[in-house]
């Protein structure tokens, strides 16, 4: 997908209350920024935002976090805050592979990856933010038992995904490749504007939800 470039984006990042654009000097005290002691999820790749908005909207006793790594894409989601003033929601524009220099160990509470880049060349698997060396990245900065829930219409990803989870050592509490058709799952699921667009095609959605193991039995 090509990304197209909104002038003034990234100054409108600066300039918005609602994004940090130093997160490394909060980590360890995000709950102090958002000033409760609620639970902290996060998006990491939020895209425009509609996801996390709607749990924000939907979970006022719970403080959201959305990552996003482009400033034009991150652009939509600010303008819409600022216009709805979420107080429990905020935003960080960063590269996921800098997780762990804004968030502290056991400072995440749930983590949420939504139709994430595949990369689908070999050499690249270790980019994908399923791969081992992520899923050891959320784990170290995730509470003890940390979950993610993740959510793709790539098959070949969510096949990768489910094989990585299992070599890492967390443990699978759901899975489906159709989520839409799974009565379970699909109670009270939101959907991203990806999902909305690829399932009116018919594409069947994969769902996997996995808990990081034992920290003393983590991967090192």
């Amino acid at each position: 997908m090509r990304l197209r470039n909104i002038p003034g984006a990234r100054e409108e990042m600066v300039a918005s209350p609602y994004v940090y654009t130093e997160p490394q000097e909060h980590r360890g005290h995000w709950r102090e920024e958002f000033g409760n002691r609620a639970p902290l999820y996060i998006e990491v790749g939020m895209g425009k935002g509609q996801f996390i908005q709607t749990l924000a909207r939907l979970h006022p006793d719970i403080d959201y976090i959305g990552i996003e790594k482009y400033s034009s894409v991150l652009l939509r989601g600010v303008q819409k805050q600022e216009e709805e003033q979420l107080p429990n929601l905020r935003f960080i524009r960063m590269d996921a592979e800098q997780i762990e220099e804004v968030f502290a160990p056991g400072e995440v509470d749930r983590i949420y990856l939504n139709f994430s880049d595949p990369w689908p060349k070999d050499r690249h698997a270790k980019r994908r933010l399923t791969s081992t060396t992520f899923l050891g990245r959320f784990a170290a900065v995730g509470r003890e038992h940390v979950r993610i829930e993740f959510k793709t219409d790539n098959m070949g990803l969510f096949d990768f995904s489910v094989e990585s989870a299992a070599e890492a050592g967390w443990k699978i509490l759901a899975v489906t490749r159709d989520l839409h058709a799974d009565p379970v799952l699909a109670e009270g699921n939101v959907m991203t504007e990806y999902e909305e667009k690829f399932s009116s095609r018919g594409n069947p959605i994969g769902k996997l939800i996995i808990e990081a193991p034992d920290r003393k039995g983590a991967p090192q």
